[in-house]
């Protein structure tokens, strides 16, 4: 047995298999920015104007029990719109307000 053509030989298959980690890398690079692209695409944009009444997501409700219970609270008047999507919103019932990601 020659041992410098078992160290070639080991040293081509390290870089084939090197060669083969950067393939799959690059692959799941492009499902990724083609899969971005289709969620991207599907997504409709929603602007608020200021004085809209707008319903309230409950994305806690499905830790709790009571299948027919609504999932959108509460009709809330859009009082602010902030960057970066966030919405500033009032309850006209206790005249409180808080923010929320538009």
């Amino acid at each position: 047995m020659d041992f410098t053509k078992a160290g070639v030989a080991r040293k081509l298959q390290l870089e084939e298999l090197e060669c083969l980690r950067m393939e799959a890398y690059e692959n799941a690079q492009i499902y990724k920015e083609k899969t971005r692209g289709f969620h991207d695409h599907h997504i409709r944009r929603k602007d608020f104007q200021e004085g809209d009444e707008v319903l309230l997501y409950n994305s806690r409700l499905r830790f709790m029990p009571g299948k027919l219970r609504s999932i959108w609270e509460g009709a809330f008047k859009v009082k602010e719109i902030k960057p970066y999507g966030v919405v500033e919103l009032s309850d006209p019932q206790s005249d409180t307000t808080f923010k929320v990601n538009g």
